[in-house]
């Protein structure tokens, strides 16, 4: 058998599988990028990821991925993906991380995934969003969800040995920030909007001179626990809570006992174990490129990481249209 299912546990081996997962998912997805249909986009990616996962070599289950079951059809909350064999594991999934950007033909899209030890794996999954702040090493030790925006602030300003007006802050662009923001500036921090694509961005506050120091505000729930795999394997933190959308899931929340205050850290979120972080980019972004269509087939980039080997191990794959074609079935 492979070296990732020695002694049924999670191995940075594993990772070269995973990336097929993502591979597939984006070659499949972007046939439709630039068309305007992002439920178009999804789909196609999910039944690439779904049909791709079904033959790794793992006995894993969807904790957090396209929703629940009856919100769902494939990759929902509680799936069994994989064949059943080798290490038992939780899985995260996000076929597109930015639907939006591709359907328009947009830069940031990406497809990604994670797995953890089997239980290990914990979030508030009844929720699609969260609200989270995220930052690097340095300042993880400073951070607290129910400080103010400018204690929170000035606190990672003096870990990064920076003046508050030289950080830069990441904000999905969304009206619902409109006092998240109003209180950055009023802080005296720079702000970066994003349209879309909160893994990547919460990934590079934990990279050196990425220009970016910290990610504020409300964003998916599937990202975050993403984006705290990706923090268990180079380094940062990331705390979140429940953001109720409306009172509906406010009371949903009151009739089955959750507690909404509760704040997640990084482990809380993926655990102490092994974890694995795999993405691949759909169309160009900061940290990945995406799929370029060449003479006879595809080229894919992706990015791998893991608490098994130390770093970011960057991967290009080409598929020719005979491997395409097997991929997507056609």
């Amino acid at each position: 058998m492979e070296s990732y299912l020695r002694n049924n546990k999670i191995n940075s081996a594993l990772s070269n599988e995973l990336l097929k997962v993502t591979q597939a998912a984006v070659i499949s997805a972007v046939r439709y990028e630039g068309m305007g249909d992002k439920e178009l986009v999804d789909q196609s990616a999910v039944d690439a990821m779904r049909s791709t996962l079904a033959n790794i070599n793992m006995d894993g289950i969807v904790v957090i991925g396209e929703g629940e079951k009856d919100e769902a059809p494939m990759l929902y909350i509680g799936e069994r993906v994989g064949n059943g064999f080798g290490p038992k594991v939780d899985v995260a999934v996000d076929p597109i991380d930015g639907t939006t950007l591709l359907s328009k033909g947009l830069p940031g899209a990406i497809s990604a995934m994670a797995v953890c030890n089997r239980g290990e794996m914990n979030c508030p999954k009844s929720y699609a969003y969260m609200y989270k702040i995220i930052v690097g090493n340095k300042a993880k030790d400073v951070i607290d969800i129910d400080d103010p925006v400018s204690v929170n602030l000035s606190n990672i300003a003096k870990a990064l040995n920076k003046d508050i007006t030289d950080l830069t802050v990441v904000v999905l662009d969304r009206p619902r920030h409109k006092d998240l923001l109003l209180d950055i500036n009023n802080a005296g921090a720079n702000i970066k909007l994003i349209s879309d694509g909160d893994v990547i961005a919460g990934l590079q506050v934990a990279l050196p001179n990425s220009g970016v120091d910290v990610l504020m505000g409300i964003g998916g729930t599937p990202e975050g626990v993403l984006t705290a795999a990706a923090l268990r394997c180079i380094g940062g933190e990331i705390i979140c809570r429940a953001w109720p959308k409306n009172d509906e899931e406010k009371q949903l929340a009151a009739q089955n006992g959750i507690d909404l205050d509760i704040v997640y850290s990084t482990e809380d979120l993926v655990g102490k174990g092994d974890v694995i972080f795999v993405c691949t980019g759909a169309s160009n972004g900061d940290l990945v490129s995406g799929v370029e269509l060449v003479e006879g087939g595809a080229l894919t980039h992706s990015v791998c990481m893991s608490t098994d080997v130390e770093g970011i191990n960057r991967v290009e794959m080409y598929y020719d249209k005979s491997q395409i074609d097997k991929l997507l079935y056609i």
